[in-house]
């Protein structure tokens, strides 16, 4: 994917921070390519480090230099870190946006460990740092996707935590009867531990720890599967509307530079009515802090 580099920025800024806003977050350049497959590399390199260290066996006999090399990794990722703080011109607006937050805390866990054992295997959330990946293939096309699929859960919000709030009211409403019926005796110990159940049962896992024994208990256990399955369908369509409409007033905005016509799909590249070729989706602008 191209990047726009802002050219005042440029202007203004000594040739370091230059060569290094150029090579960090463009991908336009040969520097900058082999910049983001050398830390997609790196990354993947050091989960393969975590899954290891993971292991009982190898932890045994490897387990020492498993954690110099981790510290390795830590330590060069937290020096690009603070070198895209140091040479992008909104260091803020970078520190505060997604890529921001997963570079922050691809690196905090390894810190946490220092204090609290076992943190470091939170570092697991450098695969988020993959995406970047999208940008360097030029499949920005399947980001546009993501997007509409994150806008569609956002505007359904509120429908789903009504649904959500619908269901915690009704496994406690059956935790309780279950409770109340069934008892300590077989194994319904608290209301909690009934409400457990009911979540399992609801959702059709059911993992068979706790099983009714009355009669009734039965009856309220096969009423509570039938809901389950009866419920399952209420987020899909919730969803499925707002992702219809989103995808509809998407299509809107995707126009045609020729006839002005719009109504076509984000990954078209040419106009369905006077066949002109349509705006490259991957050439768009990007920010630094993206």
């Amino acid at each position: 994917m191209a990047t726009c580099i802002n050219r005042r920025y440029i202007m203004h800024k000594p040739p370091l921070k230059h060569h290094l806003y150029i090579i960090i977050f463009g991908t336009h350049t040969r520097g900058g390519r082999i910049f983001d497959i050398g830390l997609i590399i790196a990354i993947m390199l050091s989960l393969i480090v975590l899954i290891l260290e993971s292991l009982p066996a190898v932890f045994s006999r490897w387990g020492e230099p498993l954690r110099y090399v981790e510290y390795t990794f830590t330590a060069i990722f937290t020096i690009e870190y603070l070198l895209r703080l140091y040479c992008s011109p909104k260091p803020a607006a970078y520190a505060r946006s997604f890529y921001g937050v997963v570079d922050l805390l691809a690196i905090l866990p390894t810190y946490l460990a220092l204090f609290f054992p076992g943190a470091s295997f939170m570092g697991v959330i450098r695969l988020l740092r993959v995406m970047r990946i999208f940008r360097i293939l030029k499949l920005v096309r399947f980001l546009q996707d993501s997007n509409i699929l994150l806008r569609s859960l956002l505007m359904a919000k509120r429908k789903i935590f009504i649904f959500f709030s619908t269901v915690a009211i009704l496994v406690t409403i059956f935790g309780a009867l279950i409770f109340v019926i069934e008892g300590p005796e077989h194994g319904f110990t608290s209301i909690p531990q009934s409400i457990y159940w009911a979540i399992v049962t609801i959702t059709t896992v059911g993992y068979g720890d706790l099983v009714p024994q009355t009669s009734i208990g039965k009856a309220i256990a096969s009423m509570t599967m039938l809901l389950g399955y009866s419920i399952l369908a209420v987020p899909t369509g919730i969803i499925t509307a707002e992702l219809n409409q989103e995808m509809s007033s998407h299509k809107s905005l995707v126009k045609c530079p020729n006839c002005s016509k719009a109504g076509h799909e984000s990954d078209a590249m040419y106009c369905k009515h006077c066949g002109s070729e349509l705006a490259d989706p991957d050439n768009r602008v990007v920010t630094p802090e993206e």
